[in-house]
């Protein structure tokens, strides 16, 4: 059978199928459906310093080919994680990314410093790109020279891999995946939601309380592979490709483009089990091609 592990930094993932943060809980809430083993890694819920409750319903509504949604980073803080959920977390044995939120880069810093004491964590997800909330995220990721700023605060506090979360709502994301390079980031992660909305024709109010949120599922894949594309010929580092994979085939066609790995989000909410699947199809289609790891996948688009 073809081997699909693959490394970013000196960190090894059985699979190069991660389950993506918001879609999976802190782990534990998928355990008696999914066999965790499965996976390369779990990317945790957005992890702030405070407790924090998110937005106010409606906050999900589903669409003809995606989920908008606009939950607002509602998480349980760090110090209530490290206690109640990173313990489960340790016991998975997959690797462990903890995906970090913040309202302001000293926020960001905050979390990375409590999360430096502990063990059981291979590296952070920094969640530059959210468009749901109000104060803070979005322009770290829409501004080149304040990406590579706040990927290089948290690249000299901790020798753990550093992952940028990139936003698709940019011009240019070669650029911001490069300023993310040159703050020493491990690897970029992309694309985060595109900014959507949906209104109620009948009572002619918005679908979800802040009107504008957060749009993913089977409809963004195609701008998600373009980015995952434009960035993987522009950086050296691994790129995380993430956006409405459903099955295999999808997954593959980000390999293609030249992901070195790839991120399951919303069909999580359909079928919990997707991560697995989507590992056990690469695997058959490696080997049906005569393909001995992943690696001879990678960015192996043909065009011309």
């Amino acid at each position: 059978m073809a081997e699909i592990k693959i490394k970013i930094g000196a960190v090894e993932f059985p699979t190069p199928v991660l389950v993506a943060s918001g879609t999976f809980g802190y782990g534990q809430e998928a355990a008696d459906l999914v066999d965790l083993s499965g996976l390369g890694a779990i990317i945790t819920k957005s992890i702030g310093p405070q407790p924090r409750l998110g937005n106010p319903a409606p906050r999900l509504f589903e669409t003809t080919a995606g989920l908008l949604n606009s939950i607002g980073l509602q998480n349980v803080g760090v110090q209530s994680f490290v206690k109640e959920k990173l313990p489960f977390l340790r016991t998975s044995g997959i690797p462990i990314i903890v995906n970090i939120a913040g309202r302001s880069l000293e926020e960001y810093i905050e979390v990375t410093r409590i999360l430096e004491s502990c063990a059981g964590i291979v590296g952070y997800e920094l969640n530059f790109s959210c468009p749901n909330v109000k104060e803070g995220g979005l322009e770290f990721s829409q501004k080149a020279a304040i990406t590579e700023q706040a990927t290089r605060a948290i690249r000299d506090l901790t020798q753990r891999l550093v992952i940028p979360k990139l936003t698709p709502n940019v011009t240019r994301i070669d650029e911001i995946a490069q300023a993310a390079e040159a703050g020493g980031a491990d690897a970029v992660s992309l694309i985060n939601t595109l900014k959507g909305m949906a209104i109620d024709i009948d009572t002619w109010r918005p679908r979800i309380n802040t009107v504008v949120g957060g749009y993913s599922g089977p409809a963004i894949k195609p701008v998600a592979l373009a980015k995952v594309y434009e960035a993987a010929r522009a950086v050296k580092i691994p790129v995380i490709g993430i956006g409405g994979i459903m099955n295999w085939q999808d997954a593959v066609e980000f390999f293609l483009a030249g992901a070195t790995a790839v991120q399951i989000g919303t069909a999580n909410f359909v079928e919990p089990r997707t991560g697995v699947l989507v590992a056990e199809g690469l695997r058959k289609y490696l080997t049906a091609r005569q393909l001995n790891s992943i690696a001879e996948l990678i960015g192996k688009i043909k065009t011309n």
